[in-house]
C-alpha cells in the first residue's frame, strides 16, 4: 500500500514558485528591467551597429575594454556604499539616491550616442559608451546593495531569478527592440548603411530608461544597518575601503584565494564568446530581424526559462550543486556556435544553438548571483559585491578584447571551441571551494 505524501511534500514545489510573487521579488523585476538596459547598447547592440557601418572586428574587439568599467567598479563602490549625495540622500535615502544619479547619468550619455555617427568619428561614439558604461556599473553596485538588504539569504536566489528576469526583459528590448527599431526606420530603397535609424533606436532606448527611474522614486529604501562615523579621511577610508576587504578575508581565510579564482574565471567562456557573437551574425548574412527575433527575443526567454529553474533548484538542490551545472553547460555550448558556423546562414541551426546558449547560461547566472551574495556582509554589501562582480569580469573582459584579432588571425570555429575550453578549469575549483567549504 503506497503511503500518501505529506503535505510538505506535496506542497514543497508550490510554496517554493510562490517566493517569486512576493513584493520584494516584483520590485527586483523592474529594477533589474533598469539594469540590463544599457549593457547590450554598449556591447552586443553597439557591435552589430559599428560591424554594419563597416569598423573592423579588431577594434570592435578592442571597444570591448570599455566593459572594464564593470570590471572596475570596486575602484568607487565604497563612495557608492558610504558617500551621501548632496539633497537626494536627504530625500531619497543612500541607496535610491545613488540609483537615481546613475540613471540620469545613463539617459544622457545613450542621447549623445543617438547623435553622433560612428562612420564618421568613432571617438564621440566610444566616450558617450564609456559614460554609459560607468553609470550603468555604478548603478548596479547601488542596485545590489539594494537586493541584498531587501531580503534574508534564504530569498536571495528568487531574487536573483527575478531581477534576471527584469534584466532578460531589458535585454530583449535593447538587443531585438532596437534592431527592430533601426530595421523599421531605414530608408526604403536606400542601399547600404544608415545613421538614422540607429539614431531612432538609441534615443528610444534613453527613453527607455524612464520606468527604472519611477520604480526607484516610488520604492522603500531598504533598512541599512547604521554606519560608524568617521572623524577625518583616514577613518572614513579605513571603514569604508579597507574594512569590507579585510572582513572578507578574514571570514574565508585560506578559502579566500580559491573562492577569489573562482569568481574571477566562471563566466570567462560565455564573456570572451560573447564580444564576437554579433559580428558572426553579421559576417554570416543573417538580417536585423532574424537576429532580433531569434537571438534577442527567443534566445532571451530561454535564458529566462534557465534563470527560473536555476533559482528553484538553488533553493532545493543547494547553490554549489547548481553552480557546478552551470559551469558545465555553459562550456559545452560554446562547441555548439563552432558547429554552427559550419553550416552557412541556417536559421533553424542558429535557433537550437541559441536554446541550448541561453538555457544554459540563464542557470548558470541565477546560481552565480546567488552564490555571490552568499558571500557578502550586509555592513558592506554594496563594496563586497561590487568587488565580486568586478572580479567576474576582470581577466574575461581584458581576453575578450583580442576576439576580434583571433578571429581574424584563424576562424569563428576555432575561437569558438577554444573559448569553450576555457571552461575546464572553473569545473575544479568549484569542487576544490565545495571540498574546502566543507572541511
Amino acid at each position: 500500500m503506497h503511503e500518501q505524501p505529506t503535505p510538505s511534500a506535496a506542497t514543497g514545489w508550490l510554496q517554493s514558485l510562490k517566493v517569486y510573487a512576493e513584493p520584494a521579488s516584483l520590485r527586483m523585476m523592474s529594477l533589474g528591467f533598469s539594469s540590463g538596459l544599457p549593457l547590450l547598447l554598449v556591447f552586443g547592440t553597439l557591435s552589430f551597429w559599428l560591424r554594419e557601418a563597416g569598423i573592423d572586428r579588431t577594434t570592435i574587439g578592442f571597444m570591448s575594454w570599455i566593459g572594464l568599467a564593470y570590471a572596475f567598479k570596486w575602484v568607487w563602490s565604497p563612495m557608492v556604499d558610504r558617500l551621501p549625495i548632496p539633497i537626494l540622500t536627504r530625500a531619497l535615502g543612500r541607496r535610491r539616491s545613488w540609483l537615481l544619479l546613475a540613471q540620469a547619468v545613463i539617459m544622457a550619455a545613450l542621447i549623445g550616442m543617438a547623435l553622433t555617427d560612428p562612420q564618421q568619428s568613432l571617438m564621440p561614439v566610444v566616450w558617450c559608451a564609456i559614460a554609459v558604461a560607468v553609470g550603468s556599473a555604478t548603478q548596479d553596485i547601488a542596485l545590489d546593495a539594494f537586493r541584498i538588504e531587501s531580503a534574508d539569504s534564504d530569498h536571495q536566489a528568487a531574487l536573483a531569478a527575478t531581477y534576471q528576469t527584469g534584466y532578460r526583459i531589458a535585454m530583449i528590448w535593447a538587443g531585438a527592440g532596437a534592431l527592430w527599431i533601426a530595421a523599421r526606420a531605414e530608408a526604403p530603397d536606400t542601399a547600404g548603411y544608415q545613421h538614422g535609424p540607429w539614431q531612432t533606436a538609441y534615443l528610444a532606448m534613453a527613453l527607455s530608461m524612464l520606468p527604472g527611474v519611477a520604480t526607484v522614486l516610488f520604492s522603500k529604501e531598504p533598512t541599512a544597518l547604521p554606519l560608524a562615523p568617521s572623524k577625518n579621511l583616514v577613518d572614513w577610508l579605513r571603514g569604508a575601503v579597507l574594512a569590507p576587504f579585510a572582513d572578507f578575508v578574514g571570514r574565508y581565510r585560506t578559502q579566500a584565494v580559491v573562492i577569489l579564482a573562482l569568481i574571477a574565471t566562471y563566466r570567462i567562456s560565455d564573456v570572451v564568446m560573447g564580444i564576437m557573437a554579433n559580428p558572426f551574425y553579421v559576417d554570416m548574412g543573417y538580417t536585423k530581424d532574424e537576429v532580433a527575433a531569434v537571438t534577442k527575443i527567443y534566445g532571451v526567454l530561454m535564458t529566462l526559462l534557465g534563470a527560473f529553474i536555476g533559482g528553484v533548484l538553488a533553493l532545493r538542490w543547494g547553490v554549489m550543486r547548481v553552480l557546478m551545472l552551470g559551469a558545465l553547460l555553459s562550456a559545452a555550448s560554446n562547441l555548439l556556435f563552432a558547429w554552427l558556423a559550419g553550416q552557412g546562414h541556417d536559421v533553424n541551426a542558429l535557433i537550437a544553438v541559441v536554446s541550448a546558449d541561453n538555457l544554459a547560461s540563464g542557470i548558470a547566472t541565477s546560481a552565480f548571483i546567488a552564490y555571490l551574495s552568499s558571500l557578502t556582509n550586509v555592513q558592506y554589501s554594496a563594496t563586497q559585491y561590487a568587488m565580486f562582480s568586478s572580479l567576474m569580469l576582470l581577466f574575461p573582459k581584458f581576453l575578450a578584447g583580442f576576439s576580434g584579432q583571433y578571429v581574424d588571425a584563424h576562424s569563428y570555429a576555432e575561437f569558438f571551441t577554444a573559448t569553450a575550453f576555457l571552461g575546464v578549469p572553473v569545473l575544479a575549483l568549484i569542487w576544490l571551494a565545495e571540498r574546502l567549504r566543507r572541511d
